[in-house]
């Protein structure tokens, strides 16, 4: 079984002319025709990814990257106006391909996420939650959480203004 990648880089996004968009069509359906109707379909899953992701930002328990994630390959395979607004796009553009790239996550993103995740469930465990199981679950999947974003890298801005990770 072969691993599938977006291999378009960040910078040739906005050169891709339509000439050179027509030759390397695999690159956003990977090189597959699509339906008219599933072209639509997979638009459409994109978009309420998308939306999900925008309200993962300030809801803790709703993940932002994996629907921006899923986003982008619903986007990749369905439509390059699409692709290319969502990787280019001022929020999410540059957070995206640093995930998918694998270079990090701002030291500062990183705080703001744990501090928001802490300070919700921890309201919402003590103020809204009466059921003491459902307060242990949401401290397990905060700690979950915790884990996770701490173990991805940390990227850090150099003097330059370009980002370097640990």
């Amino acid at each position: 079984m072969t691993k599938t990648t977006l291999k378009i880089p960040a910078e040739k996004i906005n050169d891709l002319t339509s000439k050179e968009a027509g030759r390397s069509k695999e690159k956003y359906t990977f090189g597959r025709e699509l339906k008219p109707h599933q072209r639509w379909m997979l638009i459409l899953a994109g978009s309420i990814c998308v939306g999900l992701g925008t309200l993962g930002i300030v809801l803790p328990l709703l993940p932002t990257t994996p629907f921006l994630l899923l986003a982008a390959y619903c986007y990749a395979k369905s439509s390059k106006r699409f692709y290319t607004w969502l990787i280019t796009n001022r929020y999410f553009g540059e957070y995206l391909r640093n995930y998918r790239e694998k270079k990090g996550v701002p030291l500062r993103i990183k705080i703001y996420t744990l501090a928001l995740l802490w300070l919700t469930i921890s309201f919402s465990a003590f103020y809204v939650v009466s059921l003491i199981w459902i307060r242990i679950a949401l401290f397990v999947i905060a700690t979950g959480v915790t884990v996770h974003v701490l173990s991805i890298k940390t990227l850090h801005k150099s003097k330059t203004g370009k980002s370097s990770s640990e």
